[in-house]
């Protein structure tokens, strides 16, 4: 029996069919296309049955096989180990050529060089493309070749290479929709590929107030909030389109979108961030650790009210409002005295944005372990960081609606906090 001859584009975190640029090289290709995505087990076995992230995928891979159904295509919609579901494929196709977008992660670069060299072996050809960064890791360096690990040259270097290359362009695939592979793939139900829809969503985003996020980004209460980080994260927006709609309308909020692309060249040429200080002069700290003081912090009772509703605000919701973000790490990690590994693991199951890079490269600083990081000195005070920024209590209140019946007393003094923070680093840090 002969297999047929096909190409496939395979999703990732690029769950979009508009402005992507591996399936527009995709579409271009002589062989009709298979729309892949494989639920990768070796990534699902470690989520709970009711992971918001996972039903959020599944819903944008739904909205995506609507339309590819009024053109007679559908995806193909895959669940196993990576390798052995190409291995599978590879049996039942005869495989040209696959393209893909390129992930910066060290578990992804692993997986795509050994999908890349099966697919060799097989005859095919693979290609990968720059779709999610607008500078990858070789492009944004020193004179040297070396990479940045200060923020504010890189940025520099960042817009002055984007004023340079001129306008983005915007990959349009639409007028190449005939070339999909035209079958009707079976898509399964969530049930089938072992979760259960989550009562957590992630939300619309929203662009509408970003010309003042300059004026509103640090005041939780204020709801302005662009909703963007996960559609980000598994690429349901542009960032091209993105980038260019914030290089015209705010620059605070383009920093943002540069710090997203510092921490992803970080992660790339120092893959050891994800477990160990970036600063090793900083092994030497001797973290408290203490099991109880960290689960208090998980549910928000600490008895600081601005730590304690940011905390709650991820348990119930899966988002937490940057600025909290900040207060509530510093807290762990300087009040506490808990190594920032502890917090960065327990964002990662609860975080609807969660992203490697960023999650490590925000916990590290708040830890002053990590590249251009806060100063071991600098300790957040939550009393005062409530007062500048949620002076009225409103943000405190939605979350903590017990908070006028008479709140818990806070779990540690602050001005003893954070003395004993700045004389356990000052012991451990080695000159």
């Amino acid at each position: 029996m002969n297999k047929a001859k096909v190409s496939f584009f395979w999703f990732r975190r690029d769950l979009r069919l508009e402005d992507n640029i591996g399936l527009f090289n995709a579409l271009q290709s002589s062989n009709p296309i298979i729309p892949l995505f494989i639920f990768d087990e070796a990534i699902l076995e470690q989520l709970p049955k009711d992971d918001a992230r996972v039903t959020f995928i599944y819903e944008s891979l739904s909205t995506i096989n609507t339309t590819l159904s009024t053109v007679g295509s559908s995806l193909n919609i895959q669940k196993g180990k990576t390798k052995e579901v190409w291995n599978t494929l590879m049996q039942e196709y005869d495989i040209q050529e696959v393209f893909w977008n390129k992930d910066y992660e060290p578990y992804a670069l692993e997986r795509d060089l050994a999908v890349a060299n099966a697919l060799e072996e097989n005859v095919s050809i693979a290609h990968s493309f720059k779709d999610q960064v607008i500078f990858e890791e070789s492009e944004i360096t020193k004179s040297d070749g070396l990479p940045y690990t200060v923020y504010t040259p890189f940025k520099n270097k960042w817009l002055e290479k984007f004023k340079t290359d001129g306008a983005l362009i915007e990959y349009k695939s639409e007028e190449l929709f005939s070339n999909f592979y035209k079958f009707k793939f079976d898509f399964p139900t969530l049930e089938h590929i072992g979760f259960v829809e989550s009562a957590i969503k992630v939300k619309p985003h929203n662009l509408t107030q970003i010309k003042t996020y300059h004026d509103t980004r640090d005041f939780p209460a204020v709801d302005t909030t662009s909703y963007l980080s996960p559609h980000l994260r598994f690429g349901t927006v542009s960032i091209r389109k993105l980038v260019t709609w914030a290089a015209k309308t705010n620059a605070v909020f383009l920093s943002e979108l540069i710090w997203r692309e510092f921490f992803m060249q970080i992660l790339f040429h120092f893959p050891k961030v994800v477990t160990q200080n970036f600063k090793s002069s900083y092994d030497g700290i001797k973290w408290r650790n203490n099991e109880a003081e960290f689960e208090k912090w998980c549910s928000g009772n600490t008895g600081y009210p601005m730590v304690d509703a940011g905390m709650r605000q991820l348990n119930t919701t899966g988002y937490m409002h940057n600025r909290v973000r900040m207060v509530v790490a510093s807290f762990l990690c300087k009040h506490l005295m808990i190594s920032w590994q502890w917090g960065e693991s327990y964002f990662a199951q609860k975080l609807l944005d969660y992203d490697l890079s960023a999650n490590v490269g925000n916990w590290q600083w708040a830890a002053g372990t990590g590249c251009d990081a806060a100063p071991y000195f600098r300790v957040f005070n939550p009393a005062i960081q409530l007062k500048k920024f949620d002076e009225k209590g409103i943000y405190i209140r939605k979350w903590i609606p017990e908070f006028d019946l008479g709140y818990a007393e806070p779990m540690v003094e602050h001005a003893f906090a954070r003395d004993r923070a700045i004389a356990t680093y000052k012991e451990g840090i080695v000159k």
